[in-house]
Formats: structure tokens, C-alpha cells, sequence
């Protein structure tokens, strides 16, 4: 479903554009979202309005598994730091994730209703994984979900298109980063 609405306290929230992750996979659509996501970022502090920038470290405490990745070393130094595109603020909540939905164990939803926020617009890396999740666990909770679809990106382009089309319009309303911008605009 297209965007038809900004409520009145919406927050951007980011998944995982941090220097480990971001410089694992960079390419152009890597590049274009990392660009768009600073763009609504920006727009959203320009409007006063909660931005929201989520990492991730390790994985779930009691996993035993090597994940993909194989191994559970600790990651090099720089690897958690947000990308420097997002700019990130003073004024801007962090949240540190151990697994892939923004919700699990982390605080999100209470921070979220103390800001008064009902609807969340969602932009970042994985597509199919930590944005999907995060878009899974906020439609769970009740929120307004909104989809910046050219500010995510995933590492398997098939993913990412899955996602899009399959998933998302069944979560909540898809947009660009642009038409997300241009309805803050219009209604603040």
C-alpha cells in the first residue's frame, strides 16, 4: 500500500548503516540507501521530530552456533560506529540490538510511547533481515508502519525484492524517501 498518511509523531527508525556492515557489502544501491536514509534523517530533526539509529553487536547471549558468518569473534574496533552519512545528533536515541528485529530486548517499543509516537518509518540494511523484522515486530506492536523502500537495501538483490513486494505491503505502507519527505513537508 502507497503512503497515505504522516501521523502526527512519527520516528525514523534506522537498522544497522554502521561501518562493519555497510563497508561488508558497499555498492552502488548500498551507497543510494545509506544517502536516502541521511536524507529523511535530516528532514526528521528538521521537524523536531524522534530519529532513532539502531546497531546491532554479537548475537543473541546463549547462542551457540557460528552464525553465517562462522565464528563469534569479536568484531574489529569501528565495526558498531554508524556511518558517518547519518550525521548522528545529540538529540538522536541509539539502540543496540543482539538480534535482528529493533524490538527484541532492547527497549524500542517503551522508548517509542514515551516519545508519543505511533507510526515509524523504517530505512536501513538488511532488507530481508533487520529491516524486515523490525517492520514485522512494529506492525506487532501497533504502530504505523511505513516502508522508505529506496533508503534499504540487501546484499541479495532477490531478497530485497521479495521483501518490497511480498512482505511489505502486507506490514504497513511502502514510499520513497522522497515522497516521505515531501508529506512531512506538507503536514508540518
Amino acid at each position: 500500500m502507497a503512503l497515505t498518511t504522516i501521523d502526527p509523531t512519527p520516528a525514523l527508525v534506522v537498522i544497522d548503516l554502521q561501518q562493519g556492515i555497510v563497508s561488508a557489502h558497499r555498492d552502488p544501491a548500498v551507497d543510494v540507501a545509506v544517502e536516502r536514509a541521511a536524507r529523511l534523517a535530516a528532514a526528521f530533526r528538521r521537524h523536531r521530530l524522534p530519529v532513532v539509529l539502531v546497531t546491532v553487536i554479537g548475537r543473541a547471549p546463549g547462542r551457540t552456533d557460528g552464525g553465517r558468518s562462522g565464528g563469534g569473534g569479536v568484531p574489529p574496533d569501528g565495526w558498531a560506529d554508524l556511518v558517518g552519512e547519518l550525521d548522528a545528533q545529540p538529540g538522536d536515541h541509539l539502540i543496540t540490538k543482539r538480534r535482528r528485529s529493533a524490538f527484541h530486548d532492547t527497549g524500542l517499543d517503551t522508548l517509542l510511547r514515551d516519545l508519543g509516537a505511533t507510526q515509524v518509518v523504517l530505512a536501513g540494511i538488511s532488507t530481508s533481515s533487520g529491516v524486515e523484522s523490525t517492520a514485522r515486530s512494529a506492525a506487532d506492536h501497533g504502530y504505523h508502519v511505513v516502508l522508505a523502500t529506496d533508503a534499504m537495501t540487501d546484499p541479495d538483490p532477490e531478497a530485497h525484492r521479495h521483501s518490497i513486494t511480498r512482505i511489505f505491503p502486507k506490514l504497513g505502507e511502502t514510499a520513497t524517501a522522497a515522497e516521505v519527505v515531501a508529506e512531512l513537508e506538507a503536514t508540518r
